[in-house]
């Protein structure tokens, strides 16, 4: 047995570790080195790729030498530091291998991943009454999307404005999924709605104005449903993928980053600036699926099919795109929603450039 060595414990000099394995590491030895590590008053959690198995290892390892840990197997192929703030967030804790999100929806297991097609996710802003968010669940249904977005809470930057129905919208999300079988994505705004969330949503979302509501990002870190963690308006990206850190260390895997556009110099002609080099960058830092959301990265309905599009041909996992069957009397953010009808044809065209990057389900049609 390999001599336990001293650890200091001084939380500012955490820095966590990969332990890769060799092709072929018997289960049991993966095991057996866990249970040793953890001797070491380490965290460690296996990860499992394609082609190997990773151990990451959370917990002080400021202080050891990663030839110390080598020498617990020869079946250890070898150590590395993560040197990154975010560590079960980073790309490096998975050795390369970007992660999937799994939702199980009522019409069978959805998957966000980068090797997998692209998720749509549709629907108005706010849940307005039970004949429009149900309309609107079966129309862009029929034409592609595997998720429906609905805001039963929302928060709106003036006290004055349509704050959303409530706990009554949960029940109408749940009446539009009983009707469509798609998968309901809603935002939870508060640690003391987690719970009534959770037993609706399939995903539960963050929103921007809650990116650092660290008591929230903990709660829904603490339940098992995925979450779409949107960036907040003026987040760096380093400070989005702390958030998501915290998702993660209090013990779900399952986040989902979403880049909704930033607050630069110019909002005159756009709502916000869709940072679509985000996607490129992220994939170079974090191992968890990209989602874009045009709507509120524009602000404006006329731009969004030219953004969702520039998106997809970037990379993007997903895509949140905002329809409501009619945006002038939408009770919020109409200007950005697109009519069914325009969604149609927006999935038609996505098709397209998604068959053609293999990364499309649907059938390409073509567009007159």
């Amino acid at each position: 047995m390999t001599t336990i060595p001293a650890v200091a414990p001084i939380a500012d000099k955490e820095q966590n570790m990969i332990v890769v394995m060799k092709v072929g590491s018997p289960e049991e030895e993966i095991e057996r080195i866990s249970t040793e590590l953890q001797e070491w008053r380490l965290t460690p959690e296996k990860i499992v790729g394609k082609h190997k198995v990773v151990i990451g290892l959370v917990g002080d390892t400021a202080s050891l030498d990663p030839l110390q840990i080598e020498e617990i197997s020869p079946w250890i192929e070898e150590v590395l530091r993560v040197e990154k703030p975010f560590k079960r967030v980073s790309l490096e804790f998975r050795h390369g291998e970007p992660s999937e999100v799994v939702v199980p929806t009522s019409s069978g297991l959805v998957t966000f991943g980068q090797h997998h097609p692209v998720v749509v996710v549709a629907g108005p802003c706010s849940v307005e009454n039970e004949e429009m968010i149900v309309a609107t669940a079966k129309s862009v249904r029929a034409v592609g999307a595997q998720f429906l977005r609905g805001g039963a809470y929302k928060p709106r930057t003036s006290p004055y404005a349509f704050q959303g129905h409530g706990e009554s919208a949960l029940e109408l999300l749940a009446a539009a999924r009983e009707a469509s079988g798609l998968g309901i994505i809603t935002e939870v705004m508060d640690t003391a709605d987690v719970e009534k969330v959770a037993e609706v949503a399939d995903v539960l979302q963050v929103g921007a104005r809650n990116m650092q509501n660290f008591p929230l990002l903990k709660k829904v870190g603490a339940q098992d449903k995925p979450v779409l963690l949107k960036r907040g308006m003026s987040a760096t990206i380093d400070e989005w993928l702390m958030a998501a850190e915290y998702i993660l260390a209090a013990g779900n895997p399952n986040v989902i980053l979403c880049e909704r556009g930033i607050r630069t110099f110019d909002s005159h002609y756009a709502r916000n600036t869709l940072d679509l080099a985000v996607i490129p960058i992220l994939r170079s830092l974090t191992h968890l699926p990209i989602m874009i959301d045009p709507s509120h990265g524009t602000g404006r309905a006329e731009y969004v099919p030219q953004m969702a599009k520039a998106a997809l041909a970037a990379g993007t996992d997903s895509l949140m795109i905002e329809v409501h069957p009619n945006p002038a009397k939408a009770l919020s953010d109409g200007p950005q929603s697109l009519t069914p009808e325009r969604f149609d044809r927006l999935m038609q065209e996505l098709g397209i450039i998604g068959k053609a990057l293999g990364r499309w389900t649907q059938p390409a049609v073509a567009v007159s």
